[in-house]
């Protein structure tokens, strides 16, 4: 398969299961009642908070796109950056509030799956 379309594929599956995991959360009883007082966990929505969170959801939504346009080089570069900075910010969301099972096995899979786009961008050897 070609490895554009693999890590676009993976960056898509990566955004639906981000999306979802925070759906289910909706489910938790008071959470929406805690999400209208302006905050979950002790964590406050202060505009800072509320632009980085966009950013992050951005930054894997556009990969979907620049794994499919990107040459070579700048493809393996942001896929290997991309990867690894969901990687690490949903492996610090888990210590942040009281985890739930539900949240473990999202991220669990969200992990996987960005390690996963760091090995493919990784191991991707450029023909010639």
């Amino acid at each position: 398969m070609d490895r554009r379309i693999l890590l676009s594929t993976l960056w898509i599956f990566a955004v639906l299961n981000y999306l979802y995991a925070d759906v289910m959360g909706f489910y938790k009883p008071g959470m929406i009642a805690e999400i209208m007082t302006g905050g979950v966990g002790g964590m406050t929505f202060t505009p800072l908070f509320l632009l980085i969170g966009a950013v992050l959801m951005e930054t894997a939504i556009v990969m979907v796109l620049l794994s499919r346009i990107l040459n070579y080089k700048w493809n393996r570069i942001t896929n290997i950056l991309a990867g690894i900075i969901h990687t690490l910010a949903v492996s610090a969301s888990l210590f942040v509030g009281s985890l739930a099972w539900y949240y473990a096995f999202f991220a669990t899979i969200e992990i996987i799956t960005t390690l996963f786009i760091i090995r493919i961008a990784w191991k991707w050897k450029h023909k010639k």
